[in-house]
């Protein structure tokens, strides 16, 4: 099967994944750049996020996941995410899985993006291939002038969006009675739970996230009079 006619722009950072080498060893006609959002645009509108279990999680708990969310929205009418991985790794990195399932149903219910899992790198190339030669795929040009991520509204919604189980809708509900996120974080749950489509059960599990401290603290050991 001849896959030369077939093309895709690569972000440059995944050459590390092995995933390029490998489309390149069947044919592809691959075009190696910077992209500023995603990383394979395998058709005019379709771009696609590839991330490992790792990136995955550590995307969840950052807030990256959702800025990336809404700027593939912005700018493709296609958006894609590729999980790729033993997915069991999920508990052995997570204490609450439950906290990265909320996030993941968001991705797909509140941001509608497609999420499709693969075993490793050549399952991932072999799916960007058949994304790529779709029959109604149309022609066109692939690189396009993407929106720069410098909204700070867009940055508020990202931020409080990464929260468990807050979609996109209500995190504007939540700009719209506190004003900004720091007074959401500062808000008691009695406040949070008497936001539309929040509750008190959700409300208590965002408070219980932004106040319990975390295993990752660094213990400064203090001396004390005993001890000089």
């Amino acid at each position: 099967m001849n896959l030369s006619h077939l093309r895709i722009v690569v972000d440059e950072r995944e050459k590390r994944s092995g995933i390029p080498s490998l489309l390149k060893g069947i044919g592809i006609n691959l075009e190696i750049k910077t992209l500023p959002v995603g990383d394979y645009i395998v058709a005019p509108e379709t771009i696609v996020e590839r991330k490992s279990i790792s990136d995955l999680v550590s995307s969840v708990f950052d807030g990256r996941l959702f800025d990336q969310c809404n700027r593939m929205k912005e700018n493709f009418q296609f958006p894609i995410i590729i999980i790729e991985g033993d997915t069991n790794e999920i508990e052995e990195l997570i204490e609450n899985p439950f906290v990265f399932y909320g996030a993941v149903s968001s991705v797909a219910i509140d941001f509608k993006i497609p999420i499709i899992s693969t075993p490793n790198a050549s399952h991932t190339a072999k799916l960007l291939v058949s994304m790529c030669s779709r029959k109604d795929v149309t022609k066109g040009p692939f690189i396009k002038k993407i929106r720069k991520s410098d909204d700070l509204q867009r940055q508020q919604l990202s931020v409080l969006s990464s929260l468990p189980g807050i979609g996109e809708k209500t995190a504007i509900r939540m700009l719209e009675k506190f004003g900004t996120p720091l007074n959401v974080f500062s808000a008691s749950s009695i406040e949070l739970s008497k936001i539309s489509g929040l509750g008190e059960l959700r409300a208590k599990k965002i408070k219980k996230i932004l106040q319990v401290k975390s295993k990752h603290m660094k213990k400064i050991s203090q001396k004390t009079l005993h001890d000089s």
